[in-house]
């Protein structure tokens, strides 16, 4: 009797286990079917998106019949994108790259360095100060450009060894001339609330591999007439700067990511000079008037005028950035730029006379028809219109490309989280 029940519990028991494998396998090839499924729907959707715009069969859900209701509804989609930015959702998962390579760890301050192999386009192989130490600056002062003290910001720039640079606190640097950078440098102002303000600001001057990551740059006046120090070994006369957030000139390897730049005397970013491999990333930019970068993932909004960016000479691939506000115009250019225009969302201000996205600057169109200038699957709202030029040369625009441009329908997602971020140890960011 015994061994019957035993025999029984043991068969009860087989049993139970077999019922469990097959539900468990069942699940398996359902969830890789509905995978599969969902893949194929998203490909044809991508394929729809980007080969059938002009297709009168193709049919947009969201379609309005009013077309004045697109700024109000656009309006209304950067709120919410600033209400999601507030609230921390889409933290990862947004289709955003450098947003997705390193903000779901909640142990991203314990790997801070991992942010270097995050970037992309002409900058993405911009290292700044990887390699080497970390330099905590502890100490907001400035009080001697010639002769900075350690734990200050310019005692860390200076240095001539790689430094990967992070602040032990919340600070205000006023600075009295400006920030003079050498190679190999990370600025990382993530974890802490760091402004650069109320002076001079930061020059990127022949330089290499420079990463400014997740501070606030604004309210930068022209300084000058002075001796700064540019090295440990170095410092000279430096005449009057004009008052940039952020001058890059004669440098290559650059990357400027998640920072908010507003109200500066002269340019936000301003790159000449023959400085190349540049990304201009993430950026919140407000309140101002030009600027000349070449620019990806970028929220533009209020107080802007003109020059987002303003191209002179060479290649400038603009990709889903969120042009919102804007006075004059979006883009300009001289000197015959090529200008590669992806996925960007555009909306045009009500004045009727100031739709056009582009403007080419001081040039009679004879000259300026020959100039490669070209609009894919840009989002055109309010009336907004870009003006292309040029004969498409395959070669130009190549050398104008430097990632894959996502639907323009995806930038408020891609954009909500553009600007300094508020991260917190322990916490995705």
């Amino acid at each position: 009797m015994r061994l019957s029940h035993s025999f029984f519990s043991l068969f009860t028991l087989l049993l139970i286990v077999l019922f469990v494998c097959v539900m468990a396998t069942t699940e398996k090839t359902e969830l890789n079917s509905r995978l599969a499924e969902e893949n194929k729907l998203q490909g044809l959707k991508n394929t729809s998106m980007a080969d059938g715009l002009d297709d009168d069969k193709w049919t947009n859900e969201h379609a309005v019949d009013n077309p004045e209701e697109i700024p109000s509804m656009v309006d209304m989609d950067i709120k919410n994108s600033t209400e999601r930015r507030n609230l921390g959702y889409f933290s990862c998962g947004t289709g955003n790259p450098i947003n997705d390579c390193w903000r779901c760890d909640r142990r991203w301050y314990l790997r801070r360095k991992r942010l270097a192999n995050c970037g992309i386009g002409f900058g993405r192989n911009a290292i700044g100060g990887r390699d080497e130490r970390y330099y905590v600056v502890s100490d907001p002062g400035d009080d001697d450009p010639v002769n900075p003290k350690p734990g200050i910001l310019r005692h860390a720039v200076v240095q001539d060894r790689p430094l990967w640079i992070v602040f032990k606190r919340d600070m205000v640097i006023r600075l009295k001339q400006e920030l003079i950078m050498n190679s190999f440098k990370t600025i990382d102002g993530r974890g802490v609330n760091v402004h650069i303000a109320n002076g001079a600001c930061i020059t990127i001057p022949f330089v290499t591999n420079i990463i400014i990551h997740g501070v606030h740059i604004h309210d930068c006046k022209p300084t000058g007439n002075a001796m700064v120090r540019s090295s440990p070994s170095h410092y000279g006369w430096r005449t009057m700067a004009d008052g940039d957030g952020i001058s890059i000139f004669g440098s290559s390897y650059i990357w400027i990511d998640h920072n908010s730049l507003s109200n500066c005397a002269d340019g936000l970013i301003d790159a000449i000079m023959g400085s190349t491999a540049i990304t201009i990333s993430n950026n919140y930019f407000i309140h101002h008037n030009e600027m000349q970068v070449t620019i990806a993932y970028n929220h533009f909004g209020e107080g802007l005028i003109q020059r987002m960016p303003r191209c002179r000479h060479g290649y400038f691939h603009v990709v889903n950035n969120d042009y919102t506000h804007w006075e004059m115009y979006a883009i300009g250019g001289s000197a015959n730029p090529t200008i590669n225009s992806q996925g960007n969302r555009y909306l045009a201000p009500a004045n009727p006379f100031a739709k056009e996205v582009t403007k080419r600057v001081d040039t009679w169109k004879n000259q300026w028809r020959h100039w490669n200038w070209r609009s894919e699957r840009d989002l055109l709202l309010n009336g907004a219109y870009f003006t292309p030029s040029g004969a498409g040369a395959a070669a130009s625009y190549a050398r104008a490309s430097s990632l894959g441009a996502k639907s323009s329908s995806s930038v408020g997602i891609i954009t909500s989280n553009a600007g300094a971020l508020s991260c917190r140890n322990g916490r995705m960011c």
